[in-house]
């Protein structure tokens, strides 16, 4: 079982490295991002998702060429790339591009993550780490919704893109879904852990 490992060294315990900063404003980014869609500007919202790409890659960069790894910026990558994925759902749904079907789906999975929380805090646990399905799902994601969204005919109407975007939206959904099970099964075990005392592996 792969869980993030709290005594872990890092290289600094600070909170504004450079590459922290670059995750700030990643974060500060994400209304930006879902006005540009609400407000129909979707090329500007699809330049801003790249740069967003663009500078994840960047700070985790910076942050091995730096020495600056932190425990606060490993945790703040994750978490900016659901809230774009969230806000993107969210502002299509909005304009109809996407079904509402596919809205629930990915907030459902979200909200069983959270439901988590509590028992992962209860064994001592601050996270679990991003497993390698959730990365596919997040990159899935992440390339499907500027396609969707260039493919609509609300938008540059690119049927082309929709081919690529649609199969690889449905991917990353069932991706996604398929991490949070592992979560879950990942956060029984701990709690069954927890109940049995120490020294005792399931």
């Amino acid at each position: 079982m792969n869980t993030v490992d709290v005594t872990s060294q890092w290289d600094t315990d600070r909170v504004m490295t450079l590459p922290n900063v670059l995750s700030f404003i990643r974060l500060l980014a994400v209304g930006v991002f879902g006005w540009l869609i609400l407000a129909e500007h979707d090329v500007a919202a699809v330049v801003l998702l790249a740069v967003s790409g663009a500078t994840d890659w960047l700070d985790g960069f910076l942050a091995r060429k730096l020495n600056q790894r932190t425990e606060l910026g490993a945790k703040l990558d994750p978490v900016a790339d659901r809230l774009y994925i969230l806000m993107a759902i969210i502002a299509l749904a909005v304009r109809d591009i996407v079904p509402l079907w596919f809205l629930i789906v990915l907030i459902a999975r979200d909200v069983m993550l959270l439901l988590l929380v509590p028992s992962l805090r209860r064994s001592g646990v601050v996270a679990l780490e991003v497993n390698r399905v959730g990365k596919a799902a997040t990159m899935a994601l992440l390339l499907a919704i500027p396609l969707i969204l260039l493919a609509s005919p609300s938008a540059l109407d690119f049927r082309a893109a929709g081919w690529v975007g649609w199969p690889l939206g449905v991917a990353g959904a069932a991706l996604y879904w398929w991490a949070g099970i592992i979560y879950l099964h990942q956060t029984i075990s701990l709690s069954r852990q927890r109940r049995q005392g120490p020294g005792v592996t399931t």
